[in-house]
């Protein structure tokens, strides 16, 4: 009888980033180029043959760097903001002084986190400079710029600059600030995305278009890492909790 050919097991998101930085780090070393080209030079070449993990890899490389410009923007790095980017990422232990070289590395190399940010809208895919995927690292960003207890002006003002360069309107950036800021009856509107305007019927189909686009399939599809998954699962939490609250009220009006 034949022997089957055994099919290795797919990397984890924290193992192949792991692989992923280490490419990194030596790609910077050995030439004379930019953190920044070096970065994306080596997501695109090294996973080239699989799409899967090159999102995925993209995507976690995304977190690093942005949340080192972030970092440099405030000023701050508070120990539970380190906390909040380690639990988004499951790295193996040996690795995660790879991982927190190439955060230094970001937070100095010359690029500004704009130049970063711009790159980051060549995860879309070809022909599109805004997508889901992208919200999906604003959010991560606010999860971990809160993680302290208070959102300071400064890392806001950074998260709206990270916004405009990816292309997100108003209501797209409100929808994401009112799921990790409290803003009353009208933060539950910005959350779904709505308008008080709008009737009930309207309201409640959004709110079901919201609870399709983050199922955890939707998200693996996008490239979001497993690990991303809780803060998907808080999104879910929000989302639930402003159609309730908009629900109860127009039910008492």
């Amino acid at each position: 009888m034949q022997e089957g050919r055994r099919v290795a097991d797919r990397p984890s998101a924290g193992r192949a980033l792991a692989d992923g930085v280490g490419a990194i780090l030596q790609a910077i070393g050995s030439r004379s180029v930019s953190t920044l080209e070096a970065l994306f030079e080596c997501v695109h070449t090294l996973f080239s043959g699989d799409r899967e993990t090159r999102r995925r890899v993209s995507f976690s490389v995304a977190m690093i760097a942005l949340s080192a410009k972030m970092a440099k923007a405030d000023g701050i790095v508070a120990p539970s903001e380190v906390a909040a980017f380690r639990s988004i990422f499951q790295i193996p232990p040996e690795e995660m002084r790879n991982v927190f070289r190439l955060y230094d590395l970001a937070k100095q190399d010359t690029a500004g986190f704009e130049a970063y940010a711009a790159r980051m809208t060549t995860l879309c895919g070809e022909g599109e400079h805004h997508c889901q995927l992208l919200s999906d690292v604003l959010d991560g960003l606010f999860h971990i710029a809160k993680a302290d207890g208070i959102l300071h002006e400064r890392e806001l003002e950074f998260l709206r600059r990270i916004a405009t360069v990816f292309e997100m309107s108003e209501r797209e950036f409100a929808a994401v600030e009112n799921r990790h800021v409290a803003h009353g009856a009208a933060g539950d509107y910005a959350v779904l995305g709505v308008s008080p305007n709008d009737t009930l019927p309207a309201i409640r189909a959004r709110y079901l278009e919201l609870v399709r686009e983050n199922h955890p399939d939707r998200l693996a599809a996008r490239g979001v890492p497993a690990e991303f998954m809780a803060i998907g699962t808080e999104r879910m939490k929000a989302i639930n909790a402003a159609y309730e609250s908009v629900a109860k009220a127009r039910a008492a009006a």
